[in-house]
């Protein structure tokens, strides 16, 4: 992909900010976090309802540096998923701050099933998004065009698919932000050159037995999706035929 000169010039700061909150998926935050705090003249704060530590969904304590009424003015808003995601879906709290912080962002980057939050505050309609997997199907309820891609850019709006994709989209963020040049740096810094041991790593790869199992474990977390994503649909006057 070619990328248009770097949209922020060098001496301009970017605030960078990140939503975290409880039962969220750490590296839906790390991994970006890993690549575009190196990025050259900006700061990262991490933000949620208050300043108390939250867990993430396997136990990692995260520590917000401000609540979403307090945080500064973001240039670059990072929307994280995971299971906790669910809780957020009809929070207006959330969604307001999400909503906002958008409207003035020059870029905002969901990672995994942070895309349904952002679909939930109606920041997806009419636009191309990923998400995990076990979601894309649900991003036509909330107005967007899925795509089963590893990451998608759309104007201002970048989105990366299931967790780890966070990296691969974080670094085209940093592409389009600061050149392309310095997206290389940080990925020759962090030697990012993944050569995983299994060809797994999508569904149409995995061994079917594997896929079934997970869909299988996920069962009743997907059900409370497609439910929250229709009642979703309905407020944002959203037509989607099942």
């Amino acid at each position: 992909m070619q990328y248009p000169s770097a949209t922020i010039p060098p001496e301009q700061h970017i605030q960078i900010g990140a939503l975290v909150f409880p039962n969220m998926d750490q590296i839906d935050l790390t991994g970006p976090f890993a690549v575009l705090s190196r990025l050259p003249n900006s700061s990262f704060q991490l933000i949620w309802k208050s300043t108390m530590p939250v867990r993430d969904h396997k136990g990692l304590r995260l520590l917000p540096d401000a609540s979403l009424a307090n945080a500064k003015p973001i240039d670059l808003l990072i929307v994280p998923g995971g299971p906790g995601q669910e809780d957020l879906m009809e929070d207006k709290q959330v969604l307001s701050f999400l909503t906002a912080q958008a409207g003035r962002a020059k870029c905002v980057f969901s990672v995994c099933t942070g895309a349904l939050l952002c679909g939930a505050a109606g920041l997806l309609k009419g636009l191309e998004a990923t998400t995990h997997w076990q979601s894309v199907q649900f991003l036509k309820y909330f107005g967007a065009v899925p795509k089963e891609q590893r990451v998608v850019i759309d104007r201002t709006f970048v989105s990366a698919a299931g967790l780890t994709a966070g990296m691969d989209g974080a670094l085209k963020v940093a592409a389009l932000l600061r050149g392309e040049a310095i997206a290389q740096a940080i990925q020759l810094d962090i030697q990012y050159a993944p050569e995983p041991p299994f060809d797994s790593g999508t569904p149409d790869r995995a061994p079917t037995e594997i896929v079934a199992k997970l869909k299988q474990t996920s069962e009743k977390l997907t059900a409370q999706r497609l439910a929250t994503a229709r009642r979703v649909a309905a407020k944002l006057g959203v037509r989607v035929d099942d």
